[in-house]
């Protein structure tokens, strides 16, 4: 089962049925975490900081990557905006449908083709989607492709080199690895995903990539825990 089966079993059963569980995230040599479900269903006066800029600063036509319940494209809507949701589960995408969202489809945003965008947002480490470092370049190819001439680019992510001592980042460094290509699996309930990849990056780091494919980026804030969220623009 994927990642987003998942997801839209747990976001389908809330919604539907108001039953409450957690999501848990699984990682190699880190403790379980977990997600409250129905933190998916904020509303635009419960999202922490970063989220309520991005979505200010989100104008023009949107596209909503990895949308899930439908929470930032509803609150773009009741801000006046034009925005698409796409996500790959098709619970959530009914979900997001039948909370009010317009236009929500069921894509991945690898797939999509011949359309612009004024913004692409991606939130929630919006960076995730692109699975690892090594795949930086196809993830700024599609935003190239994506992306109108004046457009912008809203990702968060988050700088982990604090979960690591010196030593373990040196030996990163000098086995060509990234820090911040992770591997997990989901579990809810009984249902339980396949391993899938997920990238955070850091800011200096995303700013020397974009830079090598025709971007600029710009840093608009930090948060507690070295989450960001920055613009990315075509040079």
């Amino acid at each position: 089962m994927s990642a987003a089966e998942v997801f839209g079993q747990a976001v389908n059963d809330f919604y539907r049925q108001n039953k409450i569980q957690d999501i848990i995230v699984q990682a190699n040599h880190f403790a379980d975490d977990k997600i409250p479900v129905d933190y998916l269903f904020r509303n635009f006066e419960e999202m922490p900081e970063l989220e309520q800029i991005a979505l200010k600063k989100a104008t023009g036509k949107i596209l909503d990557v990895g949308a899930c319940a439908g929470s930032h494209s509803l609150a773009l809507q009741d801000l006046g905006e034009n925005v698409t949701a796409i996500d790959l589960s098709e619970k959530t995408v009914e979900t997001c449908q039948e909370r009010g969202v317009k236009n929500a489809l069921v894509c991945d945003f690898f797939d999509l083709e011949n359309q612009q965008f004024d913004t692409l947002l991606l939130l929630m480490n919006g960076s995730g989607i692109v699975g690892k470092f090594s795949q930086l370049p196809n993830f700024f190819k599609q935003l190239k492709n994506l992306l109108s001439p004046k457009g912008q680019v809203l990702l968060d992510s988050s700088d982990l080199r604090y979960l690591y001592s010196e030593e373990e980042l040196v030996d990163f460094y000098d086995n060509q690895i990234y820090f911040g290509d992770f591997q997990y699996k989901l579990r809810y309930k009984n249902l339980h995903s396949e391993k899938f990849n997920w990238l955070y990056i850091d800011f200096q780091t995303l700013t020397s990539a974009a830079e090598q494919y025709g971007f600029k980026t710009e840093f608009l804030f930090v948060g507690e825990n070295d989450e960001f969220l920055a613009r990315l623009e075509l040079a």
